[in-house]
């Protein structure tokens, strides 16, 4: 199937979605890869949602890929008596290991490998930074800490520490159980979330064992200082700008999503930017003007695909959100000046056979004879080469294997 656009589009299945005529009409609408979030649903929920897009693959005649994307290890407050606390700037409590619901004066953090990574001086966000706090005193099995701004705490908030890397397994139980019924499903992708340091990947990696291609999700600080040495062991990345955006400042979110994008397209890693793309349309059967925009400048950075998460999992528009971002994108495609503003994102390729090869067929594309460029892999390395040059004729991708088909959807052009 010829598509009018390059970039993809990623849909995140959830009820409002994963009925099988929906998961077809929104295929058909522009989707290419379809996520499974193993934050919220069942087992059961994910395995019809996983036939629905077979079944719409089979009826549309093109592959259509799937992300099951894990939940990570999501660091909470304990309870209160009163489920809720007011706070002020200048309220001292402590957080510890006890699990008696607390008051104003403490409440349990039941996580130790966080006791023991706080130093005195950090800041401590709660409720997706609505809370931010200073660590004072602290033992191994306690923190003091002094509330810097916001007002109410309450039961089983989150807690991000941007100033330290925690010594947790990426993997949490849940995870392991989710990823072993993932591939035994037969997924195409696998996200890992709250990735912090390469070896995060390495595990991913070593577990899947080649049965599903591996991506990171970018969203937290210690992830973004050591990028190059994770996208050594990524098949994608993601601007993940949802937990990213708690941890930076929001000036500094989309630096770091160039910077993401950027690095990522410099090494060929497929490049997904994610959360809040056309947020509004949840409720509204139309974006605002700066998320349009917002879209638009993922375009022309050159990213491989735009992801769509409440929209399509639990709003109102879900069809409509899809054909939205298609002719955002489309637009944007047809601007004489976006293929060297894509290009600028660009540094240029690595000495290598393969990437020399792929360069010549880039520069041989821009020939007015040149009809498309036809690729045959096995494994989609080639063809991910490929696409890194980002060329404006068609890529065709011949391959023998499904699998492969399906996980190349993600990569930007590729038919």
């Amino acid at each position: 199937m010829n598509r009018a656009r390059r970039a993809r589009i990623v849909a995140t299945l959830g009820p409002a979605s994963r009925a099988p005529g929906m998961v077809k009409a929104l295929a058909q609408a522009g989707v290419d890869v379809f996520r499974l979030n193993f934050s919220h649903g069942s087992h059961e929920d994910h395995a019809a949602a996983l036939k629905a897009v077979r079944g719409a693959e089979a009826a549309l005649q093109r592959p259509l890929g799937v992300l099951a994307d894990l939940q990570g290890p999501k660091l909470r407050l304990g309870r209160f008596k009163d489920v809720e606390i007011s706070v002020k700037p200048g309220h001292t409590m402590r957080f510890d290991l006890d699990p008696t619901p607390g008051d104003e004066t403490r409440v349990q953090m039941p996580h130790p490998e966080i006791f023991k990574a706080l130093r005195k001086g950090m800041l401590l966000l709660l409720d997706d930074g609505r809370v931010r706090l200073r660590v004072g005193e602290r033992a191994d099995e306690w923190a003091d800490v002094t509330v810097e701004s916001g007002s109410k705490l309450s039961d089983r908030k989150g807690v991000a520490v941007p100033e330290a890397v925690i010594p947790v397994s990426a993997l949490t139980p849940k995870d392991r159980e989710d990823l072993a019924f993932a591939l035994r499903m037969g997924v195409d992708w696998v996200a890992l979330s709250f990735v912090q340091k390469p070896e995060d990947m390495a595990e991913l990696k070593r577990i899947v064992n080649g049965q599903a291609a591996c991506l990171a999700k970018i969203e937290k600080p210690a992830a973004l200082a050591d990028l190059e040495a994770i996208l050594d062991y990524c098949d994608g990345v993601m601007v993940a700008r949802g937990d990213l955006g708690v941890e930076l400042d929001p000036e500094d979110v989309p630096v770091a999503q160039k910077q993401i994008v950027r690095a990522a397209r410099n090494r060929g890693v497929p490049v997904i930017v994610a959360t809040q793309m056309l947020e509004s349309m949840t409720s509204a059967p139309a974006p605002t003007r700066a998320e349009a925009t917002d879209v638009a400048n993922a375009v022309y950075e050159g990213a491989d695909a735009l992801m769509l998460s409440a929209e399509t999992a639990s709003g109102d528009y879900p069809l409509e959100s899809v054909g939205m971002m298609s002719r955002i994108i489309e637009r944007v495609e047809r601007d004489p000046m976006w293929p060297s503003l894509m290009g600028a994102e660009h540094a240029g390729m690595d000495e290598h056979d393969v990437d020399a090869l792929v360069g010549a067929a880039g520069m041989a594309a821009s020939a007015p004879s040149t009809g498309c460029l036809v690729v045959f892999t096995t494994l989609g390395g080639t063809a991910r080469r490929m696409a890194r040059e980002r060329p404006l004729k068609p890529i065709l991708v011949l391959t023998p294997n499904p699998n492969t088909a399906r996980r190349l959807a993600l990569v930007w052009g590729l038919e």
